[in-house]
């Protein structure tokens, strides 16, 4: 079997936007949305910067960026192609799960691509020096890997007491494989600083799921963990991924929680869920939610999870799956609490202002 080979139907557009700014309805008096944000849009990722919201998703064959102050409006963003890999290249095809960073004053989209096989999939990023990331111009500045260079996609980079890291999902060696989670320092916003380290492996049944139903009784031996995305609130640091495969209805999202002090590289102090913290919800209509993102109203008051579903079940892991988005709470430890995937029956108020 070849790992995620279903991501290649990723590359289809729902419904495309002219690239063109379309402010008419961009700043309404809208106070309530309903789900999907959009009819189509793998992979959503959106970073807050100057009273915008700069928004990314897998499109396939390019990198496009939407720009929109309030997320529940992204359907009038304006939007742009920022770039499109030449041909014949290790990073031509199968553009994955974007994400777009603002970092010591410059703007970087980091991606997954290949030459066309997905056995090449390594992680890469481009560049823009200029304050507006419509401005200017987003250069193509390499790969970024370990020392290691592992097959490898779903990267996300933050900083943790003013040191940048890069977590992702990748391979242990170097044949189709098990996808884990894996975690190392970066020297800067382009390149890794020594040896990735390990700290999550699909071994519970919620991460096994790999046909349209429940495990096999005779299941392949490698499982998938990827779309890691870093989360903290107070004192506490999470890790959220995506477990199962995404074709599937069981595509749901698990917790790892750092118990440790300062050592994010130690991977006996990052602890795993013992079950989904967020998965479909058969009764509310969402099927297979997974690859998210987190982000705050534009106040810094709540905290919210952006993510992509189907909206019935065994649509797959092609362009069906949409964003969509809800608030997320905390309980009295400090942990997410993410509830079930809403309804898109259900008015939901838009983040505070």
């Amino acid at each position: 079997m070849v790992l995620l080979s279903f991501y290649g139907c990723s590359g289809q557009e729902g419904k495309k936007n002219p690239e063109s700014q379309d402010n008419d309805n961009q700043d309404g008096q809208t106070k309530t949305f309903t789900n999907p944000l959009l009819p189509s849009g793998p992979d959503p990722y959106s970073t807050y910067h100057n009273g915008y919201y700069h928004y990314t998703s897998t499109v396939g064959n390019k990198l496009v960026l939407k720009r929109v102050k309030k997320l529940a409006n992204l359907g009038n963003a304006e939007v742009k192609t920022i770039w499109t890999p030449p041909e014949g290249t290790q990073y031509s095809h199968e553009i994955w799960a974007p994400e777009v960073h603002y970092i010591e004053g410059k703007w970087y989209v980091y991606f997954a691509a290949d030459d066309g096989d997905n056995n090449t999939h390594r992680m890469y990023a481009v560049e823009n020096t200029s304050e507006d990331p419509f401005e200017g111009t987003f250069e193509f500045k390499g790969k970024i890997a370990a020392a290691t260079d592992k097959w490898a996609i779903d990267g996300n980079v933050f900083s943790y007491k003013s040191q940048l890291y890069m977590i992702w999902s990748g391979w242990e060696g170097d044949e189709n494989g098990q996808q884990d989670i894996f975690i190392a320092k970066m020297k800067n916003p382009l390149e890794i600083e020594g040896e990735r380290v390990k700290i999550s492996s699909p071994t519970l049944d919620w991460e096994k799921h790999w046909d349209t139903g429940t495990s096999l009784e005779n299941p392949p031996e490698v499982f998938v963990n990827e779309g890691p995305q870093y989360l903290s609130h107070d004192d506490k640091i999470f890790i959220v991924f995506s477990a199962s495969g995404c074709w599937t209805d069981y595509y749901s999202l698990g917790l790892l929680t750092f118990t440790g002090t300062d050592n994010l590289l130690d991977p006996k102090a990052w602890v795993k869920s013992g079950e989904p913290i967020f998965k479909q919800s058969q009764k509310n209509g969402v099927f297979a939610p997974g690859h998210n993102s987190f982000f705050k109203s534009p106040d810094g008051t709540e905290d919210w999870i952006l993510y992509h579903a189907n909206s019935k079940p065994g649509q797959g892991c092609g362009s069906l799956r949409s964003p969509r988005m809800q608030k997320i709470m905390w309980d009295e430890k400090g942990y997410p609490v993410l509830g079930n995937p809403v309804s898109e029956k259900e008015e939901i108020e838009i983040p505070s202002e």
